[in-house]
């Protein structure tokens, strides 16, 4: 790399040495453990193409939070995250071979978890995203940049998955031919939250759009929620990408890429337990339409990443990371086997949701 790590953090009016931390698979992380401890991340303008507008979003985002935080009585310090400036008073750093950097402040006393490991810790997890949600509830969702334009839009992603089916440029179309049509048999279900947009019935709201366990700090002493973080997705969109993308993650028995399919079911304590939290926090805002299409969009959100796994599969994976050969194929298998169990539970899921509304 053409940059030098100890210049780039006196940008951010610091002198402290930084090493490798985490194990983000977007951008690269490093921490400062001085006192008090800083993050440091490259941004992958890769995938982020406008980081400047990724980082309008988050400063936008983080302060509207912080005034809020601060008028609830909470510690702004540990509740949102909080950009450091560079010397020029900017929220990243651009280097001269066009790297992007910028800098928070850790969150003390806080971790976060890769898979759920109790009901209660998906709770948690649940609220956090809630208040979240409740706190952006009156955030005017139009005036944030599309960080990945048409990011959740379904109908984009069928398409994108027809044209790799169509394309074949692995040759593997032959050996897919189940998945392929298990998607195919779909197609409605990806018009289902956009029409609800379109229409009026589904509000346009601040969306952090990935909302993975690992995506919110839990306190390491009492494990509550603390602070939601990774925020270079929040964009408009609807609350049911967010819930729905929560559980596809969190519910599942087993790992996203789990080879041997007969352990992987949709798990309806955890569904409870994520449902119960997130309806605590954010409930009183959800519209009609929201509140029927809760347990849809769990469905919904994992047959949308089963295609964009089958279609990276189709075309060469070329996007996905891989660790193994097959490997998007077998991440894609789980998801629709995910969806298949899910689709029998939709019944049950909407009892649960009745439960808490």
């Amino acid at each position: 790399m053409a940059y030098q790590l100890s210049e780039i953090v006196r940008q951010f009016t610091i002198d402290v040495n930084v090493e490798a931390y985490g194990n983000g698979h977007i951008n690269d992380t490093y921490i400062a453990n001085s006192e008090p401890k800083y993050i440091l991340q490259r941004i992958n303008s890769a995938i982020f193409k406008k980081p400047e507008e990724v980082m309008a979003n988050i400063v936008a985002v983080t302060e509207f939070l912080r005034k809020k935080i601060i008028a609830a009585g909470g510690d702004p310090e540990r509740e949102t995250l909080n950009v450091i400036k560079t010397v020029d008073g900017k929220s990243f750093y651009k280097t001269d071979d066009g790297n992007y950097f910028r800098m928070y402040k850790y969150v003390e006393r806080a971790v976060g978890y890769e898979m759920v490991e109790s009901p209660e810790q998906f709770y948690q997890a649940a609220r956090s995203f809630g208040k979240f949600q409740n706190m952006l509830a009156d955030y005017p969702a139009e005036t944030l940049f599309d960080t990945i334009p048409r990011f959740h839009d379904t109908e984009k992603r069928f398409a994108d998955f027809e044209e790799a089916v169509a394309n074949d440029l692995a040759g593997r179309k032959v050996l897919v031919k189940d998945e392929i049509d298990f998607v195919l048999s779909r197609k409605a279900d990806a018009s289902v939250v956009l029409n609800g947009i379109r229409n009026g019935e589904i509000p346009l709201r601040v969306t952090h759009n990935d909302t993975k366990l690992n995506n919110v700090l839990l306190d390491s002493k009492t494990g509550e929620g603390v602070c939601v973080i990774d925020l270079d997705t929040v964009m408009p969109g609807s609350l049911l990408y967010d819930y729905g993308d929560a559980l596809r993650f969190g519910a599942s028995s087993g790992a996203e890429d789990e080879i041997y399919l007969e352990k992987i079911y949709f798990d309806l304590e955890l569904f409870e337990a994520f449902t119960k939290g997130f309806i605590e926090e954010v409930g009183g805002s959800l519209t009609p339409a929201e509140i029927e299409l809760l347990p849809f969009s769990a469905k919904l959100l994992t047959y949308e990443c089963g295609m964009r796994f089958l279609g990276d599969y189709l075309n060469g994976d070329t996007y996905f990371k891989i660790h193994r050969e097959h490997h998007n194929l077998d991440r894609a298998r789980t998801q629709f086997k995910l969806v298949a169990d899910i689709e029998n539970k939709l019944d049950e899921m909407k009892k649960i949701v009745k439960k808490y509304i």
